[in-house]
């Protein structure tokens, strides 16, 4: 009998155990259980990080949804780091340059090696785990949590099953997402042998192969932990800034004018706030790439924590002439202008910001002294539509959804043909989770304009969460078709891919190897 029957077979029996309540309850770290249950101090050290980053991110996003969201995952984070204790480690959200790079722990022996977590509340028969491509391609393993309460603000005790995991490399998906049951997931008892194997088997191919170039072809993720460049992007995201500085180091030896290299140490020292180092490499970056418009832009940043705003601009006006289109520079060079009170420059960069990137959160989330001035400057006359949806559209990124939609209803009351207004409308109320009301707006909007190509697509999405997957992928043909008419080809094939995913799921047993 192979491992991977072996451990469906004992996962059918941990899901007959988990029907019937009769789960391994271990309540010592390092050790395998089913149940883990959290509550107390804990729980409230989990709830208090939380509440931290519903503050820090209120401006993108509602905070209870910002809290639940991040107590979903911070539950299941805990329950994987009870039971694999010191073999992993878990990634710095704070520390951790960009984010958290889609892994929420690394091996601690090689933080190469990734493990993603995944929480979901729902009943047996019905919850489901979704994981992304991008996550697929940079984790070992995906590890699903079933949550038995629902998460709110007021629940005082949780009880979390360790509901299994699945090895990336059984997940055959290149584009989108895929979802799967409890059925398809392996049994988790058998989790921390598979990282083991996994480790044990990359250090005897190490042993067992001469040629490095031979030994990356073989096993790609060795690309990264031979390479000390890459090597060295990995201490980075995760934090390990000295081993970073390090690793840089190491491949400047061998690549002494790389203008990258020298633009990522400036990065690192820019982080752990040694402003001046950090423009000593930006320096040496630009002196070997004259048109090297990110290292222009961060050194502006570093001016800027510095104090010194004019000459920030300066680098940022370098930055955006060899990159017009980047709408981060636009934001940077905003709030420099703004601290020497250039408030109308500010307001211009802001706007060009949001008109190359409408829907970034994060430009959304850095504007706020000048909110209100940006706001404002968007006059609206009493039958000008298009102020409306300009003003509509300004209130949405900024995280203002009902004042985003009050524009948009004032847009329609003027003019009720207006697709536009139906569809920034029926985004908005997607964004607030109100998706059956998003379908009703995608509906006004192809009744109008049946060739909408962007409101097929959003319905398709809106559908396939309230479970209309068959209308979902009618809609996603019907955009993917109107892509192809367009020209747009990358549109196109992305689309298609989702369907095709859709349509696998629907027809097959996906993870039947």
């Amino acid at each position: 009998m192979d491992w991977i029957t072996l451990l469906r077979s004992l996962q059918s029996d941990f899901i007959k155990r988990l029907k019937s309540g009769s789960l391994l309850h271990c309540e010592t770290e390092g050790q395998h259980s089913e149940l883990t249950i959290i509550s107390g101090q804990r729980l409230k050290s989990l709830r208090d990080f939380c509440w931290l980053m519903a503050e820090k991110y209120k401006r993108t996003s509602p905070v209870r949804d910002v809290f639940i969201n991040n107590l979903k995952g911070k539950l299941g984070e805990e329950v994987v780091k009870e039971r694999l204790a010191e073999f992993i480690t878990e990634v710095d959200y704070e520390k951790r340059f960009g984010g958290d790079g889609k892994s929420d722990f690394t091996l601690t022996s090689n933080p190469v090696v990734g493990v993603e977590v995944k929480s979901r509340h729902g009943t047996i028969n019905n919850v489901r785990w979704s994981v992304s491509s991008e996550e697929v391609e940079k984790n070992t393993v995906i590890v699903c949590i079933l949550i038995q309460e629902e998460v709110n603000e007021a629940q005082s005790e949780y009880h979390l099953f360790l509901a299994g995991f699945l090895p990336t490399k059984m997940i055959k998906l290149k584009t989108g997402k895929i979802a799967f049951g409890i059925n398809q997931l392996l049994y988790a008892g058998g989790l921390l042998s598979y990282l083991e194997q996994s480790q044990t088997s990359i250090n005897q191919l190490v042993q067992q192969t001469s040629s490095l170039e031979q030994l990356k072809k073989s096993h790609p993720v060795l690309d990264a932990i031979l390479d000390p460049l890459k090597l060295g992007d990995t201490y980075f995201k995760n934090g390990d800034y000295a081993a970073a500085i390090n690793n840089y180091n190491q491949a400047l030896q061998y690549q002494s004018h790389d203008a990258d290299i020298y633009y990522k140490l400036g990065l690192v020292y820019h982080q752990l706030k040694d402003y001046y180092t950090a423009i000593t490499n930006y320096n040496q970056a630009i002196n070997i790439n004259i048109n090297h418009g990110k290292a222009y832009n961060k050194r502006g940043c570093t001016y800027y924590q510095l104090g010194d705003f004019c000459r920030a601009i300066e680098d940022y006006n370098q930055a955006i002439r060899i990159h017009p289109d980047m709408a981060i520079i636009y934001k940077n060079r905003a709030e420099a202008r703004s601290r020497i009170g250039d408030h109308q420059g500010a307001i211009e960069d802001y706007n060009q910001a949001i008109k190359i990137n409408p829907q970034s959160r994060e430009i959304a989330s850095c504007i706020v002294d000048d909110q209100q001035r940006l706001i404002e400057s968007i006059k609206v006359k009493p039958h000008d539509a298009v102020a409306y949806k300009n003003r509509g559209n300004a209130r949405c990124d900024f995280g203002d959804y009902e004042g985003g939609i009050a524009d948009y209803n004032q847009a329609i009351k003027i003019n009720a043909n207006d697709a536009e207004a139906y569809y920034y409308r029926g985004n908005a109320h997607f964004d607030l989770g109100n998706y059956e009301t998003a379908v009703d707006d995608f509906n006004k909007v192809i009744k109008i304009k049946s060739n909408y190509t962007d409101a097929y697509y959003n319905r398709g999405n809106a559908r396939l969460i309230i479970g209309d997957k068959h209308l979902a992928i009618e809609d996603f043909q019907k955009a993917a078709d109107l892509y192809w008419q367009d020209g747009k080809i990358e549109e196109y094939k992305d689309t298609q891919a989702i369907i095709l995913d859709l349509e696998i799921e629907e027809s097959l047993d996906i993870l039947n190897f």
